[in-house]
């Protein structure tokens, strides 16, 4: 134990690190480990940081260790017992900073283990609970980090037998305990030092009473809604004057959060189960309106402020309240003594533009995570619109002209006014949600673009104007900017480009957030905006701008990439430009390549750095070519980063490599530096990190492809075909199985490999036959498909073309056991040719099993093995010819779709470069078959050919097919 504490207590140091983190790893597959940490956790005799380092290790290693993708324990059958065992008591105890990693920890246990294989786990923590309201607690914190996990989830019948399960042990003690500690308040209302305990276990009471009700109203909580609901409206209304809140203080107090968990539960009463909550509506949203009137505006009750609004609105929604939000006074008091208030600019609002602009965007932001009172008092105004347009419209507009005329009067002084004019009419013009496409309804009782052109227009050119105004300018662009003709738009991107070089960090980061939002915009499917649209010097300025901008920050890597909105804009610029800027391409990959040096020094923010490897990329895609010099520019930037194992880097290194060697003129030799990688990459080390895989793969492919005389002896070959078997195995990774045994088996020489094709056959039929899944064996028919379908034509594309095609199919199967192929065809290929949901598979297995029909004699030979197969093949192909084309055809180049509204997290997942994605390989015959009628044609062709084949007696055949096949063969001509 001491050992691991003093190795904890080094990985609190940065030079140390790293030989802390290898230490552990050392350590972490020991019998005993993981209970060592928890016991250095509860040990009150080490320094606090060290137990909590502890705490946050142990997490992460039960979230690493616990399962594998199969769900088979990785850890040993001694830990986990130990670790149930130990893990609640353990918890129960501790100090609420510890309390809340270990309860991270047990919610993923509890994930894989509860119901079924931890079933005594609710009769722990039941028994637990007492007079000892910190043991309750403890109890409780458990609780809630199990039961939450149900929030998100689906329902299923799973998921309801579990939560009977629990609430059968866990709702009459959990009732029992929310009344008594009721009462304690009542006997201790002038005692702080116990109020605040209590309003502790209060706080996770309401937080488990929305856990328990989060899928269903279970019937003991609707046979209980008197008694339970009564103390939520007593709590929403309990101010005892021994609580009065300190003014200094900054964060919300317990109180304050009990009537915030207070407002989610009577929310999610009030959408889900109004038909036994409905009487009690009215109540609340007295309450809650006298709550809202009564909540001064300081930032540490923005939630429960955000909370008890979005209440309001959800009230908003139901027809029974309507007579309430349809009455104009009404209206005009929420109007003025709710919405107004909530949506005015503060101090402290104004002293976050200053002091910390970045989180002033995302909290302004519309759809940023962050919820905040001026967006919530927002959306009650466009709720209450939907409900009442005209009546709220007029209410709204006559305020907004009041505060114009304000600003009017004095516009120095009383430049707030305008802002709140502002946002009360982008929340009345605006219909229905604001998504990251922008504004798609508006209120036709408004003119967007004239009070544009009227009001705000006139802030964005002047230098005098508050930087809130022109943020507000700018924004109100970003917010219409669907509404603006294109001609519009290019006007206001001229404009804007200007404001890149405003000194306020809001003014120009939202600038580059609207320029990035307008090269985005899409109309019937396709960007509205193409290189040739903007000049060429003006993208280039807006380049050099964007990077002087990212670059001027201060030199620490958090600084430098704190700003992900402006390397988005960068990125889009770049894939906008196409080539248009290529001449600069050297001097923006330096750029690109320098940032990329400078934050792997401290990774902080993963959308920046997507970002950052995503422009890269863009400026790659767009080369005519990929030359040494590009090669020697790059390659050895990246290299150190692999070799220093930057982690939440790697995976996208991975990526970029591959791509610009899959982009080098094949004729040339594979360059030295990736030569220098083939072993590497060989490492099981490399492999079991899983968010590598995708772009490991890819890398290997992209080497074999480039150089299969790389891989010319047993000693080559053995490692790779070792990495095949790897995936292969593995549910999640096998797709990257495959992938890489198509490049594998068409570049590297077949003399080579012939020793080894009956036992990739063996491994992939176990897989069949003992574990396969639905996309297992959709992938496998992909791949038989796709080396029927190749020809000589292929021989540029597939070195092994002449060896591949129909018959090394049935070959290739048939050399596990002769005859199984007929078995395979019967029971996998025909079933399932036709639930794939993208045209470029569909046309793949149209292809390759049509070639396998034609010109295979094992199916039209009357000695052929597989002739009893020719039918139902026949039916298969002629149902999949026949049948209208799908959607979901891949993308192609011009519909090229990079969101910044996915979440890019460091960690173990993947995270793709969208401007370079992997493309699988498509015979020739296929590249130009996107329409119905150029499928139908070959199959016609091919039809003849098997005619020929057969003696002319297909029109035999054709009278055993089913009569949906006949009349799709007449609908034909056939």
């Amino acid at each position: 134990m001491s050992d691991i504490a003093s190795i904890l207590e080094k990985s609190l140091h940065h030079e140390f690190a790293k030989e802390s983190e290898a230490q552990l790893a050392a350590l972490e597959n020991h019998e005993g480990f993981a209970t060592e940490v928890l016991r250095v956790v509860s040990n009150e005799g080490y320094p606090m940081n060290i137990r909590l380092s502890g705490a946050v290790f142990f997490k992460n290693f039960i979230r690493r260790k616990w399962l594998d993708e199969e769900g088979n324990y990785k850890v040993s059958e001694v830990d986990v017992k130990m670790i149930k065992k130990e893990v609640i008591g353990l918890m129960i105890q501790l100090p609420p900073s510890l309390q809340a990693q270990i309860g991270e920890a047990v919610s993923i246990i509890a994930d894989s283990e509860f119901p079924q294989r931890w079933p005594e786990l609710i009769d722990e923590l039941v028994v637990r609970i007492g007079e000892d309201m910190l043991v309750n607690r403890g109890v409780l914190v458990v609780a809630h980090s199990i039961f939450k996990r149900w929030r998100p989830l689906f329902r299923s019948d799973e998921l309801f037998l579990e939560i009977k399960l629990v609430l059968d042990k866990f709702s009459v003690p959990f009732l029992k305990l929310f009344k008594h500690v009721d009462e304690l308040v009542d006997q201790n209302v002038n005692s702080k030092e116990h109020l605040e305990v209590l309003l502790d276990v209060l706080l996770l009471l309401v937080k488990i009473y929305y856990d328990l009700n989060c899928q269903d109203i279970p019937e003991f909580f609707e046979d209980n809604l008197a008694a339970g609901m009564s103390l939520m409206h007593k709590y929403l209304l309990f101010n005892p004057p021994v609580l009065k809140n300190d003014e200094e203080e900054e964060q919300a107090d317990l109180l304050t959060k009990v009537k915030t968990a207070i407002c989610e539960l009577i929310q999610l009463y009030t959408i889900r189960y109004e038909d036994v909550f409905g009487k009690l509506i009215p109540d609340f949203m007295k309450c809650t309106w006298d709550l809202l009137i009564e909540t001064d505006n300081k930032p540490k009750n923005d939630l429960l402020v955000s909370k008890a609004l979005t209440f309001m609105s959800s009230t908003a929604r139901i027809p029974a309240q309507a007579g309430f939000y349809q009455d104009e006074e009404h209206l005009n008091k929420i109007i003025t003594a709710i919405i107004i208030p909530n949506i005015r600019i503060r101090q402290a609002d104004e002293e976050l533009f200053e002091d910390d602009p970045i989180e002033f965007i995302r909290l302004d932001l519309e759809g940023a995570d962050s919820e905040s009172r001026k967006k919530s008092a927002l959306e009650l105004l466009k709720e209450l619109k939907e409900q009442n347009q005209s009546s709220v419209t007029s209410i709204g507009m006559k305020y907004v002209n009041q505060y114009l005329q304000e600003y009017l009067q004095s516009p120095s002084e009383n430049w707030r006014s305008k802002d709140l004019a502002l946002n009360l009419y982008s929340a009345l013009a605006v219909k229905g949600t604001i998504t990251s496409n922008g504004v798609t309804s508006i209120n036709l009782l408004l003119n967007v673009v004239e009070f544009f052109t009227t009001t705000v227009a006139t802030d964005l050119v002047n230098d005098q104007v508050n930087p809130i105004l022109k943020v507000d300018a700018i924004k109100y662009i970003y917010t219409f900017r669907n509404q603006l003709t294109k001609e519009q738009l290019i006007e206001a991107f001229q404009l804007l480009s200007t404001h890149l070089n405003n000194s306020e960090y809001v003014v120009y980061t939202y600038t580059a957030i609207t320029l990035e939002k307008i090269l985005s915009i899409k109309q019937h499917g396709k960007p509205l905006f193409q290189k040739a649209d903007i000049p060429t010097n003006v993208l280039q300025l807006l380049i050099t701008n964007l990077f002087q901008l990212i670059t001027s920050k201060d030199s620490s890597p958090e600084k430098l990439a704190e700003n992900e909105f402006l390397m988005i804009c960068v990125m889009r610029i770049l894939v906008v430009s196409e080539d248009a800027i290529n001449h600069l391409s050297k001097e923006i990959l330096t750029q690109l390549l320098r940032i990329i040096q400078s934050i792997a020094k401290n990774p902080s923010n993963p959308k920046f750095t997507h970002y950052t490897f995503e422009s890269i990329a863009a400026v790659a895609k767009y080369q005519k070519t990929i030359d040494d010099d590009l090669l020697e520019l790059v390659v050895p930037q990246l290299l150190p980063i692999l070799a220093e194992d930057v982690q939440e880097f790697v995976p996208y290194i991975f990526q970029i490599l591959a791509f610009l060697l899959e982009n080098y003129p094949s004729a040339k030799p594979l360059p030295t530096a990736y030569g220098q990688l083939i072993k590497p990459l060989m490492s099981p080390t490399v492999w079991e990190f899983k968010g590598n895989i995708p772009g490991v793969t890819r890398l290997l492919q992209a080497i074999i492809q480039q150089s299969p005389q790389s891989f010319a002896t047993d000693a080559d070959i053995t490692p790779v075909l070792g990495v095949f078997q790897k995936l292969i195995a593995s549910k999640v990774n096998d797709t990257y199985g495959f992938d890489l045994l198509e490049t594998i088996f068409f570049n590297i020489d077949f003399t080579r490999l012939a020793n080894y094709t009956k036992t990739t056959a063996m491994l992939l039929l176990q897989r069949l036959q003992n574990s396969k899944t639905e996309k297992f064996v959709k992938r496998f028919v992909v791949m038989m498909a796709t080396f029927a379908s190749i020809s000589e034509k292929d021989q540029k594309l597939v070195r092994n073309a002449s060896l591949l095609g129909p018959d090394f199919v049935i070959q290739f199967v048939d050399s596990v056991q002769n005859g199984i192929f007929g078995q395979i065809l019967t029971n996998f290929i025909i079933p399932s040719s036709d639930g794939f949901n993208n045209l470029r598979d569909r046309n793949v297995i149209v292809i390759g099993l049509t070639n396998l029909i034609s010109t295979s004699s094992q199916f039209y030979s009357p000695e052929g093995q597989y002739r009893l197969q020719l039918i139902p093949l026949l039916d298969k192909l002629t149902h999949l010819v026949t049948t209208e084309s799908i959607s979901g055809y891949l993308k192609t180049e011009d519909e090229l779709d990079i969101s910044e509204n996915e979440e890019f997290l460091f960690g173990s997942s993947f995270n793709k470069l969208n401007s370079i994605p992997y493309v699988p390989f498509t015979p020739v015959l296929t590249l130009s078959l996107s329409s119905q009628d150029l499928i139908r044609q070959f199959f016609k062709e091919r039809l003849g050919q098997l005619n020929e084949n057969c003696g002319g007696t297909l029109g035999q055949i054709f009278g055993s097919l089913s009569v949906e096949s006949q009349q799709g063969l007449a609908s034909m001509g056939i």
